[in-house]
């Protein structure tokens, strides 16, 4: 079984900054090198959309428009996958989900391509 928890959430003012953070726990189906962690998001009324991605190769890829903005890491020590959002900007608002893929030669944008999921953080970014 594979936990994720995300924190780190909340309401900032344009141009401010967040960190999330994803806590990782596993009692069976521990990561290997096919793994793929990723942050996603859901603005209201739309589908989810991949922001963020980490490969367990250390390779990560973002969205265009966070590109420059957000930093995906891992800690690897604490199996917790951190999204450093800087910049931010009133249509980066959304729930923000951590989820992880175990079987993923890369990773892709597919929300279907990954098995794991958490609940949630709420981001809100005023004018």
């Amino acid at each position: 079984q594979v936990r994720l928890v995300e924190s780190g959430g909340g309401s900032v003012q344009a141009g401010g900054s967040l960190t999330l953070s994803c806590a990782a726990s596993y009692t069976s189906g521990y990561p290997s090198e096919k793994d793929c962690m990723a942050w996603f998001r859901q603005a209201p009324g739309k589908g989810r959309e991949g922001v963020a991605f980490r490969h367990a190769d250390g390779s990560t890829k973002y969205i265009d428009s966070g590109k420059g903005r957000f930093t995906i890491s891992k800690d690897n020590a604490r199996n917790t996958l951190i999204l450093q959002l800087d910049s931010l900007k009133p249509e980066d608002t959304g729930m923000y989900f951590c989820a992880e893929s175990q079987d993923a030669k890369w990773c892709v944008p597919q929300p279907a391509a990954y098995e794991f999921w958490g609940r949630g953080s709420q981001v809100t970014v005023s004018t």
